[in-house]
Parts: structure tokens; C-alpha cells; sequence
């Protein structure tokens, strides 16, 4: 079993698997059903992230219908883009996280730390300059990953739970970023970093953040997909104890998982500098809850052992368009956060109802878009 485990990839059938489909659906149901189950559009339409890209699918067009000459236009869906680009790279980290069933609430902070280490180490340079610039992206990585690293030995090798561990480093990271710079914002990020990299666009049009994240994006979809690390991951999350006796080292590997996500904080802290010309120590508060309130609704489990990189993707988005939606139709903004909870405590509920269909053997009832398709498929063969 426990070969099992450590050998199935993150797309196989199985109930655990990344998407997020109960893959029992396909060898418990029905003749007529099971080339629809174990066809490629039947898994596709299954998966719990294609079914979130849906609800994404739809708020565009709703706030397209209702404000199509503000809202459906080249430059908005620009700054949506642009606004989402800093938090999906620490998303990105917190899917790894997350699917090893851990938690980190510290990336904010870690985030504000390594931008207010960037900040004073290129002061201290000069300010200026794409060497100082490359200086400072240097130390926000090794800040990131100091705070990572220290994440990652305690939870693995102190068995400390990973709530408290990360709340804690919350609590030191951002005190020390406040002592360090008494708790007033650093405003040096040199000029050439925030008109190249934070305010800067390829051919005059596409935002360089953007596509910095979609570097991020693709290497974390290719490392989680695609490589013995993301399998190992998927493997740690879903049944740590069978992923040890499979001969996967699950202590070093939780240490790599949490050093990573502090690297990609680190890295985020470094853009943060250059996109808002400020460490902004306030203004990242509650970038932890966003991060992973985006993994969760893009279908990761919080018990562990499934999730996708392209369902975070469209967790971030999903928070960023409803904001600009509401901006646009001048709704209050009050509401964006009531409609991202009630998303998030959705995704849940029904990640626990597939848990529960997987454990008691019956696969979930399909979903409304698969039973429509199979329909359709019936109708057309009478």
C-alpha cells in the first residue's frame, strides 16, 4: 500500500488524486457511465478545479452583462492581472503547503521582512542601480528562505504543529521588521526596479508582474505535476506514515516544501518594493488568509494529498475580479468579502463531501455539469 502511495501521479484516478476527483466514480458506476468517467473530458469536467474555473467563468460574464463597456475591456482585465500577480506567487508556495496538509500563516510577514531587509541593503548601497537592485533581491531571497527553512526544522524535526510554528514566526518576522525600521515604511527601491519591474510592461502593454507570476506559475505546475518532488508531495500529504515506509525522506522533504514557500515570499517582498515603492508593513496583514482562502477555493485540500496549481490560479483570480466588478457597478465593497467567504466555506464543504464519498466507497454523485453532459451524450445515442 504504501508503494502505492508514493508511486501514484498526481493525475491518476485515485480518490486522493491532485484534481481532486474521486476516481472510485469510474469503477463503481454503471455501464453506460464509464466512458464518460474514464474519458479525459469526463475527468476534466469532474475535477473540482475546472468546476471553480466555471464560477470564475461566470462572475466574468455577469459583470461583463452589467458593465460590458468598463468591465470587458483589454486595460481591466490588465489590472486585474497586475493586482493578482504578487499574491499567486505566494499562493503558489501555499499549494505545496497545503497539500502536505501543513499550513503557513507567516508569508506575509515574511514578505514584509525580506522587502524591509532589501530596502535597508540597498540604502546602505547607494540606492541605485541594477547592481544594487540584484543585491537586493539576493537578501529577500535568503531572508525568505531563512524564515522557511526555520518553518520547516520545526515542524519536521520539532514535530511543533505547523499552526503554531508559522503563527509564531508571524509574530517575530513582522516585530523585527518593525524594529528594524521603527515602524515606518522604507520607500528605497531604486529607480530602475520600479520603472523595469514594477511599473514596467513588454511591448507597451503586457505588465512585467504578470508575467513574472506566470514564470512562477508554470515552474510550480511543471515541479507539482510533473517531477518526483510534487509526487512526493502528493504522496507525504495524503498518508505521511506509508510516504516513510516508501523510503521517502518526509522530514527533509517538509523542510524543502516550507523553505520554498519563504523563498517565493522573499521573492513577492522584493516585487512588493517595486510595485508599490514601499515595504508597506500595514498593508500586508492579511496576505496569509488570502493566499490560502485562493488555494482552498481553487480545490487543495486542507486534510492533504490533492490539489492543482491551475485551481489556485483560479482561486486568486476569483477574490481580484469580484473586487473589480464591485469597484466598477460601485457596489460596496463589503460584499466582495461576504462573497469570498461563502465561496470558501463552498470549496470546503465540498471537498469534505468527496473525502466522504471516496472513505464510505460510493465516489460522490457526479456534478451538475457532468450529469448534463452524460444528458446530452444519452439523448443524442436514441
Amino acid at each position: 500500500m504504501s508503494t502505492q502511495t508514493q508511486g501514484t501521479p498526481p493525475d491518476s484516478s485515485s480518490p486522493r488524486s491532485s484534481s481532486g476527483t474521486a476516481g472510485s466514480t469510474t469503477s463503481t458506476s454503471t455501464g453506460a457511465d464509464q466512458p464518460v468517467g474514464r474519458g479525459f473530458l469526463g475527468r476534466l469536467l469532474s475535477a473540482q478545479a475546472m468546476q471553480i474555473f466555471f464560477v470564475l467563468f461566470f462572475i466574468v460574464v455577469l459583470f461583463g452583462a452589467l458593465a460590458p463597456e468598463a468591465f470587458l475591456t483589454f486595460g481591466n482585465f490588465r489590472n486585474i492581472a497586475t493586482n493578482v500577480s504578487i499574491l499567486s506567487i505566494i499562493a503558489m508556495g501555499m499549494t505545496f503547503v497545503i497539500i502536505t496538509a501543513g499550513i503557513d500563516l507567516s508569508v506575509g510577514a515574511v514578505l514584509v521582512f525580506s522587502g524591509v531587509m532589501a530596502a535597508i541593503t540597498m540604502s546602505a548601497m547607494g540606492g541605485e542601480g541594477w547592481l544594487v537592485s540584484f543585491v537586493g533581491l539576493l537578501v529577500a531571497l535568503a531572508s525568505g528562505l531563512f524564515w522557511g527553512v526555520f518553518n520547516g526544522v520545526l515542524i519536521a524535526k520539532a514535530k511543533i504543529p505547523p499552526l503554531i510554528v508559522t503563527l509564531g514566526s508571524l509574530g517575530i518576522a513582522l516585530g523585527l521588521a518593525q524594529i528594524l525600521t521603527g515602524g515606518i515604511d522604507r520607500r528605497d527601491a531604486p529607480t530602475v526596479l520600479v520603472d523595469t519591474v514594477g511599473f514596467g510592461r513588454i511591448f507597451g502593454q503586457i505588465p512585467v508582474l504578470t508575467v513574472i507570476a506566470l514564470v512562477v506559475i508554470l515552474f510550480c505546475a511543471v515541479l507539482l505535476h510533473r517531477t518526483r518532488f510534487g509526487r512526493h508531495t502528493f504522496a507525504i500529504g495524503s498518508n505521511p506514515e506509508a510516504a516513510l515506509r516508501a523510503g521517502i525522506n518526509v522530514d527533509r522533504h517538509l523542510i524543502m516544501v516550507y523553505g520554498m514557500t519563504g523563498l517565493f515570499a522573499g521573492f513577492a517582498g522584493l516585487l512588493n518594493l517595486a510595485f508599490f515603492q514601499s515595504t508597506t508593513i500595514a498593508g500586508q496583514s492579511t496576505a496569509n488568509l488570502n493566499a490560502i482562502a485562493a488555494v482552498v477555493i481553487g480545490g487543495t485540500s486542507l486534510f492533504g494529498g490533492i490539489g492543482t496549481i491551475g485551481g489556485t490560479v483560479v482561486g486568486v483570480f476569483i477574490p481580484s475580479v469580484l473586487q473589480n466588478g464591485f469597484v466598477i457597478l460601485r457596489v460596496q465593497p463589503f460584499w466582495q468579502q461576504a462573497v469570498v467567504g461563502a465561496v470558501l466555506i463552498a470549496a470546503v464543504y465540498v471537498d469534505q463531501a468527496r473525502r466522504s464519498a471516496a472513505v464510505n466507497g460510493r465516489g460522490g454523485n457526479p456534478s451538475p455539469l457532468v450529469r448534463w453532459f452524460r444528458g446530452s451524450r444519452e439523448r443524442s445515442q436514441q
